[in-house]
């Protein structure tokens, strides 16, 4: 087993102090086994790890971060090791800043800073060095109005690192309040401060003044008296050729002395302004690194240095470097103007080219070509989806879902439409479907990419415009007020600019989705540009509320970034118009399903699925089904209004709801009169209010018309006292308005229906009972003059009661409520038929009188329980058309005869006693 490695331990550390980002070297035991096991280092509590240099396993170079503490102990961590000591410790010192006004004794260098993410120095850039107050005077800000002092210093600025220094205007704008004893106070303090500072120096004055002197007095005593004589005249001459004799010899070695001297200069020169010389190709090696602050705070630094020098070579030097500052400013600037870019990226680009004091407004480019850009990508979506519709060429056709799974029995209508919407590829999107892309149309796909694409756009474009607005753009802080305040002036001068850039964005978004969902809504002119889509047929409703639900998220991530709501307005007009368009295609495919369903085209269907569940309760059902798929789109979000709130709306929304209830009152029409062969009879009930009656009809069975019409009387029935009370409570929860013209128009229409099938139904059966009254009387030659005693009631009535007992039994077959209605109408038109025969004969003998009572009694006591005021009056007037009876004995046999007629026929005549049958006249 391999023995643990020892802890590290810190033994020395070189230099011991110093300040933030001094290079250290540590050394010490254990230090890890290479650079990968270094995990941690800290120093004075400072972690430094990411500035470590792993030498060996006993030294490591790093440089001091901004330690919390003065003085600390060094700490490294290996992973091997762990945690280690340490038996030295780091002091931390502070460093001492000069400003820029203040006195040095000697030169001082601007301060250097240690950029840890590319292990550089780099020097802070002169504005930042800048004191806030340099006068030493408290600021009291004037009210004097900057468009005033701009014209009162025109070219001029108040910013004193500005090559346009204004003092006057500095003095006006910071200090327009202070006395002038404050300022001349201040004044003396700072030449009091430099007599301190020369007192301070007075040794280092005192040597100089000392040594001019002493240069000074030995100039004076070289001084030569003039000398009179030959000798003296000699001794020049003498001296004089020494002289230029040494000037012969040495003029070789003096020469090569002041070249050399001249060459030294130079160098000297060189040396001391290479910063210079080399910035042209240090700023070419910077711009390709990309490190643009170095860039920007070397061209700062020669600016303020050589901007205004008159020596020909450092003109020409600062001339290049001129002349790659300007290619710098174009290449940020198409740096900036390129997209897609992040707003991160846009705001450095813009403090870069402000810095470089770039002509122009590289913000507001900036802002014109985000909102170009934006404009462009929304257009190229329209076109790509436009291009892959033509391509697919998709053929859509719909047919809503009824969805009616609630329903016990097996319902037609349900499988109908679901499977008309798989064949016709049609479909809605449900949680359960996660492939409903693949069949959601083009337009709806295309909406959602638009929504996304202005929702994941816009909000950097809005933050750029209010970065732009409060100045931020330029410095996160305030120390370039002059920029800002720029920034904001431009700010206000183009505020309308850009808020008709967003009107233009939010124009283009609603335009490209009306003419994608709203075609007809663009006025002309419009369609090329903002429409193209291939409209085979409309969207359904269900897809409209998919795209309403997807049009509200957006315009409530857009009203999030607090873009004014005058600019959103146009949103919620689309989404209203939305909401009216998707209402209106519901209600138009709600009515195409009935058509569809109840028969009227039931010849695009195969013949097996010819069948039509003839039930007001599903018809309520569906209804109620597409009332409340629009529960979110009638339901208001803040800011939206009432889609009921135009009068126009109002009136067709009623015209289609009542269209709807017509067209099934169509359907009940038209399946009522088709042949038999059209109609199966396994799918149809007779009466949803007793649909245990329904059992006596075998499947199998064909219905006759006469069947057929009792059905549709009996669902007409149901659907006046019920269905369409419902459906109007339904209408009136959702808000619908003008439910009363709904509910008044459909009964009128459903009563019209009704006594028009009822007046059919008595025509087929009270007829051929009424038609075979007159044959069946005068059978057999009788005739009421010459007839024998009456025996009994005669078969022709007798055939008449039994064919009123069948229509009695089809009609409680099919609804037993509607026996009373019929019953009433087939008696009143066979009294009255009889009532006319019995005026029409001439005379009567007495057994013809006798014969002819007894059989008009027969019938009234047989149906006395569906005799109404007019068969009352028809049985009355053939009673009096008939001679009375005069004697007891007649009137006793006709009692009898009576009884008797009763009695022998009491099975056939149960049917029309009180007892089997409700009495309820309508």
């Amino acid at each position: 087993m391999s023995r643990a490695r020892q802890p590290p331990l810190v033994t020395g550390i070189s230099p011991n102090e110093g300040i933030s980002w001094t290079k250290v070297t540590i050394r010490g035991e254990n230090l890890g086994t290479g650079p990968t096991d270094l995990i941690g280092l800290t120093i004075c509590g400072h972690n430094c790890l990411l500035t470590a240099e792993w030498m060996s396993a006993s030294k490591i170079v790093c440089r001091v971060g901004q330690a919390k503490n003065d003085k600390g102990d060094i700490i490294v961590t290996t992973k091997s090791g762990g945690k280690g000591t340490s038996t030295v410790s780091f002091k931390l010192l502070k460093p001492e800043k000069i400003g820029i006004l203040d006195q040095s004794a000697v030169w001082v260098d601007e301060m250097n800073y240690y950029d840890m993410r590319t292990d550089r120095n780099k020097g802070i850039p002169p504005l930042s060095l800048r004191p806030a107050n340099p006068l030493g005077i408290e600021i009291d800000k004037g009210r004097f109005p900057q468009k005033d002092l701009e014209a009162l210093f025109p070219g001029m600025s108040a910013d004193f690192t500005s090559e346009n220094f204004s003092a006057a205007w500095y003095l006006i704008e910071n200090h327009s309040t202070t006395r002038f004893v404050a300022i001349n106070k201040q004044a003396n303090k700072k030449n009091e401060g430099s007599l301190a500072y020369v007192k301070g120096g007075l040794s280092t004055f005192f040597e100089a003044q000392d040594a001019l002197s002493a240069i000074h007095q030995k100039l004076e005593a070289d001084g030569t008296e003039k000398v009179e004589g030959s000798m003296t005249q000699k001794l020049e001459n003498v001296l004089n050729r020494a002289s230029n004799t040494a000037d012969t010899l040495f003029q070789e070695v003096l020469g090569r002395k002041d070249k050399a001297d001249s060459t030294r200069n130079a160098l000297n020169v060189l040396q001391r302004f290479k910063f210079l010389f080399n910035l042209p190709l240090n700023i070419e090696r910077n711009i390709q690194k990309g490190d643009y602050d170095v860039v920007i705070n070397d061209y700062e630094k020669a600016k303020s240095l050589f901007g205004k020098t008159e020596v020909q070579v450092f003109k020409k030097y600062y001339a290049e470097v001129e002349t790659r500052i300007e290619a710098l400013r174009e290449l940020l600037l198409d740096k900036l103007l390129e997209t897609p870019s992040t707003l991160h990226d846009q705001k450095r680009y813009i403090r870069y080219l402000s810095d470089l004091h770039a002509p122009g407004d590289p913000a507001w480019q900036c802002i014109g070509a985000q909102h170009q850009w934006i404009l462009q990508l929304m257009h190229n979506c329209k076109e790509s989806y436009v291009k892959e519709q033509k391509g697919k060429d998709i053929f859509l056709f719909y047919i809503p879902m009824v969805d009616l799974d609630s329903d016990v029995r097996p319902s037609p209508i349900g499988h109908l439409s679901q499977t008309a919407s798989l064949k016709r590829g049609s479909s809605f999107q449900s949680g359960r479907d996660d492939a409903w892309r693949y069949k959601a149309p083009q337009q709806v796909i295309f909406v959602e990419k638009l929504t996304k694409l202005v929702v994941s756009q816009l909000p950097n474009f809005w933050k750029l415009w209010i970065s732009y607005v409060n100045g931020s753009l330029f410095s996160e802080t305030a120390e370039k007020s002059g920029q800002m305040e720029r920034s904001k002036k431009n700010a206000r001068q183009r505020q309308n600019d850009f808020k008709k850039m967003i009107q233009e964005v939010m124009h283009s978004l609603v335009k490209l989705i009306r003419g994608a969902l709203l075609p007809f809504s663009l006025r002309e002119g419009e369609s090329r540009q903002y429409g193209g889509w291939e409209m085979k047929s409309e969207l359904s409703g269900q897809w409209l509320t998919h795209v309403i639900q997807t049009v509200r998220l957006s315009s409530e991530s857009l009203t999030a970034l607090e873009i004014p709501n005058d600019m959103l307005q146009i949103i919620q007009d689309l989404i209203l118009d939305l909401r009216v368009r998707c209402i209106m295609v519901t209600l138009q495919h709600t009515a195409e399903v009935f058509i569809y369903l109840c028969g009227i085209h039931l010849t695009c269907l195969p013949k097996a699925n010819k069948s039509f569940a003839f039930q007001p309760s599903q018809f309520e059902q569906c209804i109620i089904h597409s009332l409340q798929s629009l529960k979110t789109v009638l339901d208001c979000k803040p800011g939206e209004a009432s889609v009921f709130q135009q009068q126009k709306t109002q009136e067709d929304v009623c015209q289609l709801s009542i269209g709807i209830m017509q067209v099934f009152i169509d359907c009940l029409e038209q399946l009522s009169t088709k042949p038999d062969g059209d109609i199966d009879t396994a799918h149809l009930s007779v009466d949803v209010s007793s649909p245990d009656l329904f059992g006596s009809i075998h499947e199998d069975s064909s219905l006759s018309s006469e069947q057929r019409l009792l059905i549709a009387l009996s669902n007409c029935r149901y659907l006046e006292r019920h269905t369409f009370l419902n459906i109007a409570e339904h209408f009136e929860k959702h808000g619908f308005q003008g439910v009363e013209k709904i509910t008044q128009v459909s009964m009128e229409s459903l009563k019209e229906l009704d006594q028009r099938l009822f007046e059919t139904y008595i025509e087929f059966k009270a007829d051929p009972i009424v038609g075979s009254l007159e044959p069946g009387i005068y059978a057999g030659y009788f005739d009421w003059k010459d007839c024998l005693v009456p025996a009994g009631v005669r078969n022709y009535l007798k055939e008449a009661l039994v064919n009123i007992i069948a229509v009695h039994a089809e009609v409680f077959t099919i609804s037993k409520d509607l026996v009373p209605r019929v019953m009433s109408r087939v008696v009143e038109a066979v009294s009255e038929e009889l009532s006319r025969l019995m005026q029409c004969v001439s005379s009567f003998s007495k057994n013809g009188a006798l014969q002819a009572r007894l059989e008009i009694c027969a019938l009234r006591d047989t149906v006395a329980i569906y005799l109404t005021p007019e068969s009352n009056s028809s049985f009355k007037q053939a009673l009096e058309a008939l001679p009375q009876l005069s004697s007891g004995t007649d009137k006793k046999l006709l009692e009898e005869l009576l009884n008797k007629f009763k009695s022998s026929m009491h099975l056939q005549l149960t049917c029309f006693q009180a007892s089997s049958s409700a009495m309820v006249k309508t």
